[in-house]
């Protein structure tokens, strides 16, 4: 891996040298624009609005819109002088329980490598935390933003978690909220007792990302001709039942049977493919570049 910040963190008067790495990479699948009569691709050029002239990437700046249309212009050269103190270092403000930070607001994730020389204070912080059962509150600045972050211990290495500003965070205004909805104990209980018989331990391992893999194994039929057919995912009931109660009932029964569809949608499997009498579509010759 190849960091991509590096400076110290800040703990009390303790300077910790440091290097961040990003923890997570997304495995979605990537699509290009293209032409569908014969797989072009698809270009796009930066044009300016007022001299209608193509603008190159070293002649683009960035600009805020205020409410009557002005555009401010900012260069590098003045984002590069904002008083960012925290530019080459994590700050550590304080201390807290981890259940006092809402999962809503956690942004990104970074793995933290001490630098040799920081390496004693880098386990003396990273234990301490672990005896604490706490997570350190910080303010860091990464490209050119400042952000608040927890700092938290995983397999013996510090993570950073950047998280969002409270005023990132919308309110869940809906109008439901406001009625009177009546709860029946009994499906109160029934629903716990799903819950109950529903519960293990969670191993993400379990669980796999079946979209992306129907649409891999979609693009390896048609490049080589074969046919893509659905596996057969059972009917899906239009009715469980004449009431919320009789649903409850169904779904606890379904669980305590052990039917692997309840909870699992996590692990189906992907489409099969089978040879077709004829292929369905033949593979483009790529266009010269």
């Amino acid at each position: 891996m190849r960091s991509m910040w590096k400076g110290a963190v800040s703990f009390g008067l303790v300077m910790i040298p440091v290097r961040l790495y990003t923890a997570t990479e997304q495995k979605d699948v990537a699509f290009r624009q293209v032409h569908r009569e014969d797989g072009g691709r698809i270009r796009f050029r930066r044009f300016c609005s007022i001299d209608d002239e193509e603008v190159p990437y070293e002649d683009i700046a960035k600009g805020y819109e205020l409410p009557d249309g002005e555009m401010v212009v900012l260069t590098d050269d003045d984002m590069a002088g904002l008083p960012l103190p925290t530019t080459k270092s994590i700050e550590v403000v304080q201390f807290t329980p981890a259940e006092q930070v809402d999962p809503i607001m956690f942004n990104r994730s970074y793995y933290v490598e001490p630098e040799a020389a920081g390496a004693r204070a880098y386990c003396l912080l990273r234990d301490a935390l672990e005896q604490s059962g706490k997570i350190a509150i910080a303010q860091v600045a990464l490209r050119q933003r400042e952000s608040l972050a927890i700092l938290r211990t995983r397999d013996g290495v510090l993570v950073l978690e950047t998280l969002l500003w409270p005023d990132e965070i919308r309110m869940a205004d809906f109008a439901f909220l406001d009625d009177d909805i009546e709860v029946r104990p009994q499906e109160l209980k029934m629903a716990s007792s799903l819950i109950d018989s529903m519960t293990v331990d969670f191993d993400p391992s379990d669980f796999r990302d079946s979209y992306r893999e129907a649409v891999l194994e979609l693009v390896a039929a048609k490049t080589e001709g074969r046919e893509v057919v659905q596996p057969d995912l059972g009917q899906i009931p239009s009715d469980a039942g004449s009431s919320l109660a009789d649903a409850l009932r169904a779904s606890l029964a379904a669980a305590k049977a052990g039917k692997p569809d309840v909870g699992k949608s996590g692990k189906r499997q992907p489409a099969k493919l089978a040879e077709a009498e004829k292929p369905t579509a033949q593979r483009r010759s790529r266009r010269a570049s």
